[in-house]
């Protein structure tokens, strides 16, 4: 008796303790309360994280509706910039005011190298004085004859004769668009070139020229402006003739202007001048990469369309090189030792640009190239000018 009721008690049986503290009613109700309590707080938690991803994905939808706005608000004053510079990736607008349809056609992106030119050609004289009021005013005055007056006309004038070529490359110009009429076009050319004419007469009497240099110049300029875009010459049709003439005409010619306003101008100054002109053949035909579909259609034979990408972006680079190193070989031979090492570093970096852009992809990149490599080429016409300043007549 003792051994079963001793198996009895060791064995489990019975209610113990837990057992009935956890059939007591009171501890059920307490244990279903907390579980009453945390599925509410759960939920609570639910609702409030999905209320927080919601306030979230709102937020970023707005921030992302606002980039996208700002993102079109800036791509269309971009574009807008662009028309009336001029330069690829223009706005197609239609309510557009005539007189910016007019400076659209002048392209003022392109009066920046003229201007700088005749910088390049005052300090080249030897006789600017960088703070003299009237030497200013000189300057002033023969870079807006250079830039908005004859390189106006030269634009206005090369869109009046490309307008076909335009019209397949570049449809958005205010000619092909047909936002401005031919007795428009022809008025402004007229326009410019008695503008720019008349500055140059205007300078030689200031200058107190017995001979009218100034004059003569811009009528040379002018000259070549036209029959580079016209026919039956129409020197853009043959690629090293034509693009020849355009570097000559946006370094050289700019560079006698200012050197004449301020002083003599003698032969061997100007055929160094004229190497300079070949490293502007080159960028000349860094642009006709970009019109390679029109020029084919148009019989135009530029150097891409008669050589190919390939070679043609090697000439490029080689023409803008070579010419700016035998240039600096000058100022060596010259003693213009600083000057000559001074131009050397400015064409070590056009040459890595070359490399990292241009020779990639020519076509692709070659605005990128321009505004990369450029700065260094003009800085480089400068240092020459101050180079003849300060070592006078060669």
């Amino acid at each position: 008796m003792f051994v079963s009721a001793w198996n009895a008690l060791t064995s489990g049986a019975g209610p113990t303790r837990g057992a009935q503290l956890a059939r007591s009613p009171v501890r059920v109700a307490r244990h279903e309360v907390g579980r009453r309590r945390v599925r509410a707080t759960g939920r609570t938690n639910t609702v409030f994280l999905r209320m927080s991803q919601k306030q979230e994905q709102d937020q970023n939808g707005l921030e992302q509706e606002q980039d996208q706005t700002k993102a079109k608000g800036s791509a269309a004053e971009n574009s807008a910039a662009r028309q009336i510079m001029g330069i690829r990736g223009a706005a197609d607008e239609e309510d557009v005011s005539l007189m910016r349809i007019r400076v659209q056609l002048m392209k003022p992106v392109t009066w920046i190298p003229l201007i700088w030119g005749v910088a390049c050609g005052a300090a080249a004289s030897g006789n600017y004085v960088w703070n003299n009021p009237e030497d200013i005013a000189k300057l002033l005055v023969c870079m807006v004859m250079s830039g908005p007056f004859l390189t106006g006309f030269t634009q206005t004038i090369n869109d009046w004769y490309d307008r076909d070529i335009d019209a397949i490359n570049e449809p958005y110009r205010p000619i092909p668009s047909g936002r401005i009429t031919e007795g428009q076009v022809k008025a402004q050319i007229v326009l410019l070139l008695g503008a720019g004419l008349g500055t140059a007469y205007g300078l030689d009497v200031w200058a107190q020229h017995e001979t009218p240099y100034v004059l003569i110049a811009a009528l040379f300029g002018s000259l070549i402006s036209y029959i580079y875009s016209a026919p039956p010459l129409k020197l853009k049709q043959n690629g090293w003739i034509g693009n020849y003439a355009l570097g000559a005409s946006y370094i050289s010619l700019p560079w006698w202007a200012g050197q004449l306003v301020f002083g003599t101008l003698d032969w061997k100054t100007m055929l160094l001048t004229m190497f300079y002109s070949f490293a502007g053949l080159g960028i000349a035909i860094v642009n006709d990469f970009k019109s390679i579909e029109g020029d084919r259609a148009m019989g135009l034979n530029s150097l891409p369309v008669a050589f190919g990408v390939e070679k043609a972006k090697w000439i490029c680079v080689g023409t803008i090189d070579i010419f700016q190193v035998l240039v600096a070989a000058v100022l060596f031979g010259i003693g213009e030792n600083t000057y000559a090492a001074a131009l050397t570093a400015l064409i070590l970096p056009q040459m890595y640009f070359q490399q990292k852009f241009f020779l990639k992809d020519p076509i692709e990149n070659d605005v990128k190239y321009q505004a990369a490599a450029q700065p260094f080429l003009v800085l480089g016409i400068l240092v020459t000018g101050l180079a003849l300043g300060h070592h006078g007549p060669i």
